[in-house]
């Protein structure tokens, strides 16, 4: 006959909630001897710049829009060269390089198109509450994800400028076109590309400010191609000034003077620009970032 058992102290389940103005204590001060493997670091830009790598490029949207940017850049390269090539033509001295112009200018849709698609797609899917969660520090949020998205653009933009160049310059040996020069390398490639980018990074700017991605793509399109539009069509001679300075300064034309073939003879050159454009994504990136401040995401 078996000897019955003592029944065991019961202890009281230690109170999960505190009481209504009771101190509060630590998680860790309940269990002294405890010590988490997490390491417990100060954040930085660096991690918010792993983070926005780590979304940009797993979303399709970034392979779609820079997939048919290449296509454009390269296809229309390829196309325009080989007709060009086929009727062995007269390039009147301009470099080779100057076909590349076609291509860039429709890719650079593409560019517009993911750049407010970096910032304003979060908005549309509520996302951008947990990025803000993660990271409450906005303005690095905003510095991390422009960061970035310009880093991308310029090397994508850079190759695919280069690669066309090569092609267009080994077709047309000997169409009594100019041999390129350093510069032109420099501002065909290198220029284009840096202006591109920061094309881009204006693009990411408006959609953090309008924070709706058709809203702001609109608005960037309007921008390549009002002025060069409206300009068309002002016939009047007391508008000659300003067709002239919607002519000089549209985006098509900046463009064009990296090759060396502006739509008019006054206005910018060189790489004049490229500061102008600098300006601009500066001005809009210093508008994004004080309304993000002030705005509930």
């Amino acid at each position: 006959m078996s000897t019955p058992q003592p029944p065991m102290p019961q202890t009281a389940a230690p109170d999960r909630q505190a009481a209504p103005g009771a101190p509060y204590s630590a998680p860790g001060a309940a269990y002294p001897g405890y010590t988490s493997p997490i390491p417990v670091v100060r954040t930085h830009l660096g991690h918010a710049i792993a983070s926005e790598w780590t979304k940009i490029k797993s979303v399709r949207s970034t392979m779609w829009t820079l997939g048919v940017f290449a296509l454009l850049v390269l296809g229309i390269g390829l196309l325009t060269g080989l007709v060009v090539e086929s009727s062995d033509p007269d390039l009147g001295g301009e470099s080779p390089l100057s076909l590349g112009f076609f291509g860039l200018l429709l890719g650079a849709m593409c560019v517009i198109t993911l750049g407010v698609l970096t910032t304003a797609s979060e908005y549309g899917t509520g996302m951008i509450r947990t990025t803000m969660v993660a990271c409450p520090s906005r303005g690095r949020v905003l510095a991390a994800k422009a960061l970035v998205f310009f880093l991308i653009a310029f090397a994508v933009t850079l190759v695919c400028a280069t690669l066309t160049g090569f092609l267009h310059v080994g077709l047309l040996e000997g169409h009594n076109g100019k041999e390129p020069s350093g510069e032109e390398w420099l501002k065909g490639t290198v220029g284009v590309s840096l202006y591109l980018a920061l094309l881009g990074t204006l693009s990411l700017a408006v959609g953090s400010m309008i924070r709706h991605s058709a809203g702001a793509i609109t608005i960037m399109i309007g921008a390549v191609l009002a002025p060069l539009v409206i300009a068309l069509f002002m016939f009047s001679s007391s508008l000659q000034d300003v067709q002239q300075a919607l002519f000089e300064y549209s985006i098509p034309n900046q463009m064009s003077i990296f090759y060396a073939n502006s739509l008019s003879d006054s206005g910018p050159s060189g790489w004049d620009p490229l500061w102008i454009m600098l300006v601009a994504t500066g001005a809009a990136l210093g508008g994004a970032f004080a309304l993000l401040e002030k705005r509930d995401v």
